[in-house]
C-alpha cells in the first residue's frame, strides 16, 4: 500500500464516522423536538359565596364649648349606641374608638355670622360579627339612633364591609376544578390538531381574587382563579 492509500483510509473512516454521527443527531433533535410539543392553556374556577364577617362603623358627632362637656356628650353617644347593639350583638363584638377632636377657634372656622361650639369630636363604635344577616337588619334599623339623639354622620372613610374570609377551606377544591378546565381545554385543542394530551409539563396557580356579586349585594362575594398549565402533544 502506497503513501496515498494508507491517507486515503483513515480520511474515510473519519468522513463516514461524521455522516453517522450528523445522522445520530439529527435523529436525536427530532425525537427531542417531538417530545417538546407542548400546548398551554389556562383553566378557570369560580364560585359565589356567602361573606362570614361584617364591619361595621357607627359614627356619630358631638359638639361643645367645653372638653369636659364634649367627652360627657361622647361617653353619652357611645352609651346609647351599645344599648341599640346589646340585643343582638355580645359585647366583645362591639369595639369604640378615641374621639377624635377638632378645635374650630384654632383653625379658623365661623359659622357665617352664627355661634358654633368651639369643638367638635367624632366618634366610631365599630361591630365585627359573624352575624351577617342580623347585622344588616340592625343597619336598617339604625335610624332609630338619631330619634335616641345620636347624630349619625355618614363617613365615606368608614364604609361598613363584607368579607369572605374562609378562602383555605375551598381553596383545594377550586384548584382541582380550575385543573380540570384546562385539561379540558387542552383535550379540544389536541382534538382539534389531531393529537393527544400527554403529562403536565409545568403548571403554575393564579392568585385567588375575591369581589362582590355586584354593587347591590356585598355580602355576597366572587371566588375566582385561573391556572396556566403546560401539557405535552403526542401523535
Amino acid at each position: 500500500m502506497n503513501g496515498n492509500q494508507s491517507n486515503t483510509l483513515p480520511a474515510i473512516a473519519l468522513a463516514l464516522g461524521i455522516v453517522v454521527a450528523g445522522y445520530l443527531i439529527g435523529e436525536a433533535l427530532i425525537q427531542t423536538r417531538s417530545s417538546e410539543r407542548q400546548v398551554s392553556v389556562r383553566g378557570l374556577a369560580e364560585r359565589e359565596v356567602p361573606a362570614n364577617l361584617a364591619l361595621w362603623p357607627i359614627v356619630f358627632s358631638v359638639t361643645s364649648n367645653e372638653l369636659v362637656d364634649l367627652q360627657r356628650k361622647a361617653d353619652d353617644g357611645v352609651a346609647k349606641v351599645r344599648a341599640f347593639l346589646a340585643s343582638d350583638f355580645p359585647a366583645e363584638q362591639i369595639s369604640v374608638s378615641a374621639p377624635r377632636v377638632q378645635d374650630r377657634e384654632a383653625q379658623g372656622m365661623t359659622g357665617d355670622g352664627r355661634r358654633l361650639d368651639r369643638y367638635t369630636a367624632e366618634v366610631t363604635v365599630t361591630v365585627r360579627t359573624d352575624r351577617i344577616d342580623v347585622a344588616r337588619k340592625a343597619i336598617q334599623r339604625s335610624g332609630e339612633l338619631v330619634k335616641d339623639g345620636v347624630a349619625v354622620i355618614r363617613s365615606y372613610e368608614y364604609n361598613t364591609q363584607y368579607l369572605y374570609t374562609d378562602l383555605d377551606k375551598i381553596k383545594p377544591e377550586m384548584i382541582a376544578e380550575a385543573t380540570k378546565d384546562a385539561r379540558r381545554a387542552a383535550e379540544q385543542f389536541a382534538k382539534d390538531s389531531g393529537s393527544q394530551v400527554g403529562a403536565i409539563r409545568t403548571a403554575q396557580q393564579g392568585l385567588f381574587s375575591i369581589e362582590d356579586r355586584d354593587q347591590f349585594s356585598p355580602e355576597f362575594k366572587k371566588v375566582r382563579v385561573v391556572t396556566t398549565v403546560d401539557y405535552y402533544l403526542g401523535d
